[in-house]
């Protein structure tokens, strides 16, 4: 279900907001929030609440491993993208569950008119790093809110 208003949204984002996601502001178009669930560290798994403000969205990305690595997607509340490079891109909604294998390149984020948030599982690898690449485009971006209000 999308959500455009904050107030609502918070009602629904039932891990929480938490904080500005300072740290990686520059890989991401628009506002996004962290609440990490867990102490980095604490475990081989790192596991964050994930926030994003209605049209933001992170940067092509790669989770790079030499083995084991990826990330696991769990949505939660409100609506949003996944797209891998040369594929369609695929909808989130509440209890859509994302399988990200390692060295593929990707992005995520909100739909242009919801709120949107995902539970993002670190999957532990060996030699494990994020490859941050270039920002999604305005026009492939603007292009799949056209897309979905011609399906609707």
């Amino acid at each position: 279900m999308k959500i455009k208003s904050r107030n609502e949204f918070d009602k629904e984002n039932i891990f929480g907001l938490g904080l500005p996601n300072d740290g990686f502001a520059q890989y991401f178009s628009g506002q996004s929030y962290l609440n990490p669930l867990n102490k980095l560290g604490e475990t081989s798994v790192f596991v964050a609440n994930v926030t994003f403000e209605p049209g933001c969205r992170n940067n092509w990305h790669i989770h790079k491993a030499a083995s084991g690595g990826g990330q696991i997607l769990i949505c939660t509340a409100g609506e949003g993208w996944y797209q891998e490079e040369g594929k369609e891109a695929v909808s989130l909604v509440p209890g859509t569950v994302i399988t990200i294998q390692p060295n593929v390149k990707h992005w995520h984020g909100a739909k242009a008119d919801s709120w949107f948030s995902h539970i993002a599982v670190e999957v532990p690898g060996e030699n494990t790093a994020n490859e941050w690449c270039e920002p999604v485009e305005d026009a492939v971006y603007g292009g799949l809110s056209e897309m979905e209000h011609m399906k609707e």
